[in-house]
């Protein structure tokens, strides 16, 4: 039973980015707290060695990262297949890659506002064979500055695109009407993040945007 969870915000939020999230899912009776880590000086490397000693320190049943977020849970748990997490799940992660990180890291003053999170931002992370049951929420409302620095390709949320999102070897996947941002405060983000924790699926599928 998933009691324990553990949320990391993305890149250029703080912690308290995911206090919206975090209240909805302590009201749906769940013990909750969020991994804050430096999005820009710190890089990747850093937040990975950081999260997995703060999953050996005070274990989790379930993770929740948003954007980056979950780029560093999936790594983290990754390269500790020691750490004992049931579920994770992503909410708008480009976990395939990202083509606004892409063309950010080509411009000199694009780099520097990824820091030290480019590589991982731009690469996504291998096809997923963990222990952990992972699965996914990505957002359709193309409302974003990301489209701005790059085409997105069919449907996205306005900074990372729904094919981004979509790796191999993950257990469940749906779409919600939400832009990036909008993904943390979106009620029906919360609710599949929801029935994912309980129940390792999420609702079925309702419209055509929905997986």
């Amino acid at each position: 039973m998933i009691q324990r969870v553990l949320l990391l915000h993305g890149l250029f939020n703080p912690a308290w980015w995911l206090v919206p999230l975090a209240g909805g899912l302590r009201k749906a009776g769940l013990e909750v707290d969020v991994f804050g880590y430096p999005t820009l000086a710190g890089g990747s490397e850093r937040a990975i060695v950081r999260l997995q000693a703060r999953l050996r320190a005070a274990p989790v049943d379930a993770i929740v990262g948003h954007s980056l977020g979950g780029l560093v849970a999936l790594e983290a748990l990754r390269l500790a297949p020691d750490v004992d997490v049931a579920r994770v799940v992503c909410l708008g992660s480009p976990l395939r890659g990202s083509a606004v990180a892409a063309a950010l890291a080509d411009r000199h003053w694009g780099a520097a506002l990824l820091g030290r999170h480019a590589a991982l931002l731009r690469a996504g992370v291998p096809a997923w064979q963990g222990a952990a049951a992972v699965g996914v929420v990505a957002g359709n409302i193309p409302r974003g500055l990301g489209r701005l620095f790059a085409e997105l390709d069919g449907e996205h949320d306005g900074t990372v695109a729904v094919a981004e999102t979509r790796l191999p070897g993950i257990a469940a996947h749906c779409v919600v009407q939400a832009s990036h941002t909008g993904l943390v405060v979106s009620a029906e983000a919360r609710r599949q993040v929801l029935r994912f924790l309980q129940e390792g699926r999420f609702e079925p599928a309702v419209g055509p945007s929905a997986v």
